[in-house]
């Protein structure tokens, strides 16, 4: 095999991360590939380049925060658009003493 050709290329990087590539094989824990967590991210890295342009730094700012907001939900367990639904029904009439409860982690849907 030719010296700098693709397959020698590929190679030398297999042998330089080979405890790294082969650490799932000691630890049933540990998968072997990170497409789970790649998917997770995907989103965001996906919609970075259309934040860019959310309008001014104010609209981003809102935006961020909804997004903030349906994440917080998502990783709570409940349906972003359920939660969103009842929160912003809810919100108008709810007292600021007890706007906490109305955070993805403490929430009840009613």
């Amino acid at each position: 095999m030719p010296e700098g050709s693709a397959i020698a290329k590929a190679l030398d990087y297999s042998l330089k991360r080979w405890i790294a590539l082969t650490r799932y094989i000691n630890d049933g824990a540990v998968p072997i590939d990170n497409n789970w967590c790649e998917n997770q991210i995907r989103p965001r890295a996906i919609g970075r380049s259309n934040w860019l342009f959310a309008g001014s730094l104010r609209s981003g700012k809102r935006a961020a925060a909804i997004m903030s907001l349906i994440q917080s939900a998502r990783l709570n367990g409940h349906d972003p658009y359920a939660y969103l639904k009842d929160v912003l029904t809810r919100l108008p009439t709810q007292r600021a003493s007890e706007a906490a409860e109305l955070l993805p982690h403490q929430w009840i849907p009613v």
